[in-house]
């Protein structure tokens, strides 16, 4: 039995994995970044009921609910777990908090050799065993009507709000112990390493059928400490995370935010997809590596503040720029803000949907 044939028996909507793999798609796919989340009033309604985000996360029928909420509004092709990228952090025994207004913070944060020293590499089948459940509970939910994304945070950005303690503006703490500590800071990232892959892998055991991961802080080093510090780590991931399950290839997506001038180095990693900000043309992207990986993205996500016509426009313009042919996953260039009317997001999928099969020959 061939690839294909799996793919299309096991989910009645495959567009995804085709086009991550790069196979023919009669539609360009869609997901969008923050798909679940605070623009749906569905979703306030939820974390209104719930005493704070983290145990919204840590109660797999909640998650489980809260993933489900935008498929429900629109004909989206993947749905993603509703997760957060710092409960590895958490499960490492830092105290993870979110305070209203201010985002997520840690009780007892990273600031030198000896408390990386003192770090474990948590057992995700028990520390983070809310987190299989939830992915087991989506997959009996979506019966197949569409694959389900699983995620963690890359090792460099991981480091960056362990050592801050939080969200930072000018990552002076992080990258004051990577250039005075750097045999420390190499220990840290090794260590998350090895506990994002073995959650990873968790997660494609429990169900998940394509796997992202988000180096969103990548882009705040240099080319030299980037090559350094975060895309060796990407590497070990991608190399050591189960490819294959129940039957079918697990893709793998890399998004390094305002990474643009590691793309070649990105695809080179042995991924299959390589997700981009608003910043570079599609069109770019994929003269550059189109032909080894297939391309995410990118709409600024502003976009979705404009009118109705205006978004239509750009889901236009971004279609025309990747052109004919699979390989493209639309997408925003990052998460979708708050503040976008729910249905501006319907326009966006309804455009994706109805502009793109005249860059397609069907399956």
């Amino acid at each position: 039995m061939d690839s294909d044939h799996i793919i299309m028996k096991s989910l009645q909507n495959d567009r995804l994995l085709r086009a991550l793999q790069r196979q023919a798609v009669d539609v360009t796919p869609i997901w969008i970044m923050r798909q679940a989340g605070r623009y749906l009033p569905e979703y306030r309604e939820i974390r209104a009921r719930v005493k704070d985000f983290l145990t919204l996360c840590q109660t797999p029928e909640l998650a489980c609910e809260v993933t489900l909420q935008p498929l429900r509004r629109f004909p989206l092709d993947a749905a993603i777990l509703f997760s957060d990228i710092l409960t590895i952090p958490d499960a490492m025994g830092l105290g993870l908090y979110f305070s209203e207004g201010e985002g997520p913070s840690f009780e007892r944060p990273i600031r030198n050799a000896s408390d990386i020293k003192h770090l474990g590499v948590p057992d995700p089948h028990e520390t983070l065993r809310y987190v299989m459940d939830a992915v087991t509970l989506i997959r009996q939910e979506l019966d197949g009507r569409v694959p389900l994304i699983g995620f963690a945070g890359s090792p460099w950005t991981l480091a960056t709000y362990m050592v801050e303690g939080g969200t930072t503006k000018n990552f002076s703490l992080v990258k004051g112990l990577m250039f005075e500590q750097p045999v420390a800071m190499h220990t840290l990232l090794d260590k998350l390493t090895q506990a994002i892959t073995a959650y990873l892998n968790a997660q494609i055991a429990a169900g998940v059928q394509v796997i992202m991961i988000f180096d969103t802080w990548g882009g705040i080093l240099t080319t030299r400490d980037y090559l350094d510090f975060s895309l060796p780590y990407l590497q070990q991931i991608v190399t050591n995370l189960i490819r294959e399950h129940e039957g079918q290839t697990i893709p793998v997506i890399l998004f390094t935010k305002e990474g643009n001038e590691w793309l070649e180095a990105l695809a080179g990693t042995g991924c299959d997809a390589v997700g981009l900000d608003w910043k570079l043309p599609i069109g770019i992207a994929r003269k550059r590596i189109g032909h080894q990986v297939a391309l995410q993205g990118n709409m600024d996500p502003c976009i979705l503040q404009a009118s109705p016509a205006r978004i239509r426009e750009e889901v236009a313009t971004i279609l025309a720029s990747f052109g004919s042919g699979s390989g493209h996953v639309f997408n925003l260039g990052h998460g979708i803000h708050p503040q976008v009317n729910p249905e501006h997001v319907k326009v966006l999928v309804e455009a994706v949907h109805t502009l793109s099969p005249a860059y397609h020959v069907s399956p």
